[in-house]
């Protein structure tokens, strides 16, 4: 016999006449760590990459750098007025701007497929395309941000570290690509994988305890590496790549919070024994404190 009780009283049931299942019987409850609306994170990763192609066309329209601001930012005195942590940008050795520049482009593309790597776990495995959907999404999040919020380039027009450099031609120093120092993109993208990748992981293991934060200490050194070879290319400066890292960061981690199904938050399985029938129970608090008892 089914037997379905709704229990208004929040202290319906004793604790004594409520045992949690074995884990045997949990393993036949599926419970899924996210939820995805595939039309609405659909079209976030499809107008958001399209917007991208647009803010990435209107970065390229940005006038080239004047030889007369190349002297005028080359003067000793203005470069004198750039703080000491960016000034480390402007001693590095231009010879091994090419090597750096390869390090940050290959390594980026092994960044974005580090996440896979997760679906080594059988368990994350079997939401494998709500992950990928969702990773899209943050991506395009991520992208979107930097091409069209306040901080990135489209509204920002610091000078690239190599404007700075007598050592190359001018036609290589006012490019108009140059005038897109901050933030650093390469950085942004690189930390939004690999905390994307660190908080998914830890979501579906709560009880890492203190590991948690070796996950996401580990999850810090890809983008922190991208970044250092970001500075040795010339390409950035040391605060451009902090924002970089930091916006990159929260979003990883922040997106899959949003994504979270909380809707077996409060969610408690156990065994029912009545006069009528037995069996096992599932009991729910609901948002206004009742419980949910439903008995099969």
């Amino acid at each position: 016999m089914n037997v379905v009780i709704i229990c208004v009283n929040a202290f319906c049931g004793s604790a004594d006449s409520t045992v949690r299942i074995k884990d045997s019987i949990r393993k036949n409850v599926k419970i899924k760590r996210y939820h995805v609306n595939y039309w609405v994170t659909g079209s976030i990763i499809v107008v958001g990459f399209g917007t991208d192609f647009l803010g990435i066309r209107l970065l390229q329209a940005k006038q080239g750098i004047s030889d007369e601001e190349l002297l005028f930012i080359n003067t000793q005195a203005q470069k004198d007025l750039i703080n000491p942590i960016d000034r480390w940008a402007l001693n590095q050795n231009p010879s091994n701007r090419d090597l750096y520049t390869k390090i940050s482009d290959y390594g980026q593309i092994g960044i974005f497929l580090l996440p896979s790597l997760l679906m080594i776990d059988k368990n994350i495995r079997k939401d494998w395309l709500d992950l990928l959907l969702m990773y899209l999404e943050g991506h395009a999040v991520t992208f979107t941000f930097y091409n069209f919020s306040p901080l990135g380039p489209q509204f920002q027009n610091r000078y690239r570290p190599i404007a700075y450099y007598p050592e190359f031609p001018i036609d290589e120093r006012n490019k108009c690509n140059n005038r897109n120092s901050f933030y650093s993109g390469h950085v942004a993208s690189c930390a939004y994988s690999t905390f994307f990748m660190a908080k998914v992981y830890c979501d579906y293991h709560p009880n890492l305890g203190a590991l948690k934060y070796l996950i996401y200490l580990a999850a810090a050194v890809p983008p922190a590496l991208i970044g250092y070879a970001r500075i040795g290319s010339l390409s950035h400066f040391t605060s451009d790549v902090a924002v970089g890292f930091a916006l990159g960061a929260i979003i990883g981690i922040v997106l899959p919070e949003l994504h979270k199904n909380r809707r077996f938050k409060n969610l408690a399985l156990g065994m029912f024994t009545a006069p009528e029938a037995m069996g096992f129970t599932v009991r729910w608090k609901l948002p206004d404190k009742r419980l949910l008892t439903l008995s099969k």
